[in-house]
């Protein structure tokens, strides 16, 4: 954790870490990480609403647990842009992340690939290897999803490629 900023300190030492090292094709175990994972993302969840952080909802979109969806955002100029989230937990689970995507973004940055999936090879990938399997679905969000809104939808609102939806609505309108 050396050369991070204390707030991101703060709210990774407040997310339980999990212990059991099970994916989707273990049974019995995944259940127990399912669980893990669900008082995780609680905490968290719970943290970011404490500190008036609250930027996600997300669940399980099937009763597997391998497929989650919900909704994401990020404030910029004080104007708040949402996006739909989805992953598919993947069969090497824990020891391979979640590829997250942002479908609505999909080929409008760089730092994404096919499909909407983020990038996050350079930076989260090595350090969720680091922390397997103590690393969960909020890990990733905290480490991986919440650094790469903060960099890059002020960049896409500020060239002009991502509209917020109340300038949409008004140039429809005209």
């Amino acid at each position: 954790m050396e050369g991070w900023d204390p707030s991101t300190k703060s709210a990774l030492t407040q997310i339980p870490l999990l212990s059991t090292r099970a994916g989707p094709r273990d049974g019995a175990a995944w259940t127990q990480r399912l669980k893990e994972e669900y008082r995780a993302l609680i905490a968290y969840t719970t943290m970011n609403k404490s500190h008036d952080n609250d930027w996600f909802r997300i669940s399980a979109a099937n009763p597997e647990g391998t497929r989650w969806s919900g909704t994401c955002w990020y404030v910029h100029n004080l104007r708040r842009y949402e996006f739909a989230i989805q992953f598919d937990i993947p069969v090497t689970y824990p020891a391979t992340a979640p590829e997250i995507e942002l479908p609505q973004l999909d080929g409008k940055t760089h730092k994404m690939y096919r499909g909407g999936k983020i990038c996050l090879t350079v930076h989260f990938k090595p350090l969720w290897a680091k922390n397997c399997p103590r690393f969960g679905i909020a890990h990733a969000l905290c480490l991986g999803l919440a650094p790469w809104l903060a960099a890059e939808v002020p960049i896409l609102v500020d060239s002009g490629v991502l509209k917020h939806k109340d300038d949409e609505s008004t140039s429809a309108e005209s």
